[in-house]
């Protein structure tokens, strides 16, 4: 599947939405959902577009020339320490699972995005399914009115190269829904996060917006009778999933309004911080797959004072998230993973910046399937080297595949007729910290 039908399936779906311009949604409620005895497990990756510096948030070197003006500080598990940016996830930290191992290869932030997202270098011939399609495939609902896979902010550079996110040879039924893909700085963080034309069009009563419902489906009936191929079920799929999308009870999941104030701020009034709000929501409703996104990780220059800019979102956020799946019940069949798609360089340069490095950084994992606590794997004094337990790229992923319920090596076909694992068979999942 290439990228242009990627933009074409949701530019369809967009548009099957703004035709009909209604609003709707799933009768199930949040608090049902989660008491489900058989709910199936869901994912919700933070993504630090970028590459963050995670020698200053989860592997500091204290008392070395590399460690930089930050302090650690104790968290709610002994020995554990964690950045002095970061006190609202410290407290939690007996959910976290640090991974301060990570050694990976790729210094180019499209590719090193595209591996972290496929567990794949770029090949030409094979249209690599992103790891959130993956995911969907394994965990959704087919009777579900929300999609299986939704990205909340994707970042600017994403939008234009989709650098692995998209559904890849398993085709559009798994493309991800984007919201909030304004830059526009005058947008609060409320309205960035709506979806367009849910709402059915002013003037348009139920009779009016049945008939056309029927008349898209005769549009689409006569589209495929002289169009062989994939693409007029994919269209007529896509128009579906979009009214159901449009029904009042699943277009309620978006409605960041019916949440207390109280919550709204806990979580903080910026784009990711609502973003993880509403990543809490689609969860709850059963949607298996959420990527939030935050931008401003690449920190060539002044990295210590971008870092103060960028954590309060993301302590807040992050925190709130953790918290909120907890108290509701959802953080055993939740697993939250940190990430970006390489560390950052130990020395300083001149320009008080680190540069990229993918030879030794850190993830964090957390909630269902994962031994909260623990830090696994270690680096050298300076940061420079993996000295213990090296994790690549296809372990991260097969780790997070087994802390899902997912056979990592599970086969799908690909467009060019060859079988693909969902993660290469050489990897080795992170086995202390799954529970």
């Amino acid at each position: 599947m290439r990228d242009s039908d990627h933009l074409s399936r949701r530019g369809y779906l967009l548009g099957a939405m703004a035709s009909l311009g209604a609003s709707g949604w799933l009768p199930a409620l949040a608090a049902d959902a989660a008491r489900n005895p058989s709910r199936k497990r869901s994912c919700i990756v933070l993504w630090m577009n970028g590459g963050p510096s995670t020698i200053d948030l989860f592997d500091l070197k204290p008392g070395h020339k590399n460690g930089g003006p930050l302090k650690e500080i104790a968290t709610n598990v002994p020995g554990l320490r964690v950045s002095e940016l970061l006190p609202k996830v410290a407290r939690l930290a007996d959910h976290l699972a640090v991974i301060r191992s990570m050694s990976t290869k790729e210094g180019d932030h499209g590719r090193a995005a595209f591996i972290m997202r496929t567990g794949n270098l770029p090949l030409g011939a094979i249209q690599f399914p992103g790891f959130g399609a993956l995911v969907a495939k394994e965990l959704d609902d087919p009777a579900a009115d929300l999609p299986g896979y939704v990205r909340i902010c994707p970042p600017l550079r994403e939008r234009a190269f989709g650098l692995g996110t998209g559904a890849g040879f398993l085709g559009p039924r798994y493309t991800p829904l984007a919201i909030g893909e304004s830059d526009r700085a005058d947008v609060s963080a409320a309205d960035l996060l709506r979806v367009p034309n849910l709402e059915r069009a002013a003037g348009v009563n139920g009779a009016e917006y049945a008939e056309r419902l029927d008349l898209l489906a005769e549009v689409d009936r006569v589209f495929a009778t002289d169009r062989a191929g994939e693409l007029p079920g994919a269209h007529r799929g896509a128009a579906e999933r979009a009214e159901r999308l449009m029904r009042p009870d699943a277009a309620r999941a978006f409605q960041l309004d019916d949440e207390p104030a109280a919550a709204r701020d806990r979580y903080g009034r910026t784009p990711f911080g609502q973003g993880c709000l509403l990543a809490r929501r689609l969860v709850e409703r059963g949607v298996p797959f959420v990527e939030v996104g935050l931008d401003g990780w690449d920190t060539h220059n002044q990295n210590f004072d971008a870092l103060h800019r960028l954590t309060p979102a993301l302590d807040s956020g992050w925190s709130s998230l953790l918290l909120d799946l907890k108290d509701r019940g959802l953080l055993a069949t939740t697993t939250v993973v940190w990430a970006g798609e390489f560390g950052r360089t130990p020395s300083i340069n001149t320009g008080n910046g680190r540069d990229h490095y993918p030879k030794a950084w850190s993830t964090v994992i957390a909630g269902g399937g994962v031994k909260g606590g623990l830090a696994a794997g270690r680096t050298s004094a300076d940061g420079t080297e993996v000295e213990e337990r090296a994790v690549s790229v296809p372990d991260f992923l097969a780790t997070i595949c087994r802390a899902l319920g997912i056979d990592p090596l599970k086969q799908n076909l690909s467009n060019v007729g060859r079988p693909i694992r969902i993660v290469d068979k050489s990897a080795r999942a992170v086995e202390e910290v799954l529970a």
